[in-house]
């Protein structure tokens, strides 16, 4: 079977074999639900406590903040849509790159009666310091700032933004789906500086799919979404996927011991394709900003990223056009307009997510595939010219 080299983790990350085999029990013999009284039920009760446990420990939260949802969009949707429902409409803050299950609530609000204002970013896409106060003169009830970008990997000074908005009595989240794994993250540290809630998901971790956490201050009021059986604090009802919350508690556990050793390594691999890239005369995006060790965001003028994706997966690498939840529309990447960046080029990205398999070979293969690719399609003679497998 065709295999292509995979490297759209930001996507999602295959699970790791130590994950599956702590789920598979609870896809087999122990079915119980949790809140069955008998045996079964308490063996399921058990089993979700202790990875709400191992969640929480894994972001510096404690297990009473954890709140599993089948999803990131589902937790980011809890937080801006429970959260605004406890108030009457006033300014909501959402900075303009926020994945669109940030932005798509925010923008349902404003039809509502809020005041939404989307916080500018510089050309590297971090938050501009001058906008941002004085959106928060207007005593925004609601602000929400993704700590790690999935299309550009930028990376947020979260402590340093959350303060001022709790100074002004801001409910202050942050979207950390794409950091947490690749960057230490510390929901105690973060609470302290302002931070009042964080989601995290566990595919993108070596986990399963269809399963995360709203890390929630338990000082927050929050409206449930789903009204029911009052699991999860009440604020999440509907039987818990046992399997998958199992699957999320030993990922966290394995993500937090490997993160140091991670993210050396893939920086290094991520410098190397930067270095090759440039030398094929691509233009990297946010390059001057902190970015998460395994990302590389990039394009060539007058080349088409869906038609490059193509070759590529043709040549053997996966890679993504943008942010592969939002791949199907048409328009360039919202991130990359709010950079500043022109729709021409912008149609143009590409998007690497390095991930725990890769390797340097798969690198330089990636490297050899794009000069090959890019000279076809700019009907550009390959012959005589050497390989990028000597040059790097």
């Amino acid at each position: 079977m065709f295999a292509p080299v995979y490297l759209d983790h930001n996507a999602t990350t295959p699970i790791d074999p130590t994950v599956l085999s702590a789920m598979l029990p609870y896809l087999s013999g122990q079915f119980g639900n949790p809140s069955s009284r008998h045996e079964y039920g308490r063996a399921a009760r058990r089993a979700v406590d202790e990875a709400r446990s191992q969640v929480a420990a894994a972001v510096g939260a404690h297990a009473s903040e954890v709140i599993f949802t089948a999803g990131g969009t589902e937790a980011n949707n809890l937080f801006i849509k429970g959260a605004a429902a406890a108030y009457k409409p006033g300014v909501l803050a959402v900075s303009a790159i926020e994945h669109p299950c940030v932005l798509k609530p925010a923008e349902q609000l404003a039809r509502q009666g809020w005041t939404l204002h989307k916080l500018p970013v510089d050309g590297d896409g971090r938050l501009l310091d001058d906008p941002y106060r004085a959106v928060l003169a207007l005593k925004p009830k609601i602000v929400s700032v993704m700590l790690a970008n999935n299309e550009t990997g930028v990376v947020q000074d979260l402590a340093v933004l959350a303060a001022p908005a709790a100074q002004v009595g801001a409910l202050v989240h942050t979207d950390a789906v794409q950091a947490f794994g690749k960057l230490p993250v510390d929901f105690r540290r973060l609470n302290a500086a302002g931070v009042r809630a964080m989601t995290v998901s566990a595919h993108k971790i070596g986990g399963p799919k269809g399963v995360a956490v709203l890390i929630l201050d338990k000082r927050v009021e929050l409206q449930p979404l789903l009204a029911g059986g009052g699991h999860e604090r009440g604020l999440r009802s509907g039987t818990e996927n046992v399997a998958a919350i199992v699957g999320f508690g030993v990922a966290s556990q394995l993500a937090v011991s490997r993160q140091v050793a991670y993210a050396q390594r893939l920086l290094a691999l991520r410098l190397t394709l930067e270095d090759g890239l440039r030398s094929l005369g691509a233009v990297l995006f946010s390059r001057a900003a902190e970015r998460l060790p395994n990302t590389v965001y990039f394009a060539w003028p007058q080349i088409d990223g869906e038609t490059l994706v193509g070759h590529l997966d043709r040549a053997g690498y996966a890679v993504a056009s943008g942010a592969a939840c939002s791949s199907s529309q048409p328009e360039p990447s919202h991130v990359l307009q709010a950079i500043g960046v022109a729709p021409e080029l912008a149609r143009g990205a590409i998007r690497v997510s390095l991930g725990e398999g890769n390797t340097a070979a798969d690198v330089t293969g990636l490297l050899n595939a794009l000069y090959a690719t890019i000279d076809q399609l700019r009907h550009l003679p390959a012959m005589g010219q050497p390989s990028l497998a000597t040059m790097h």
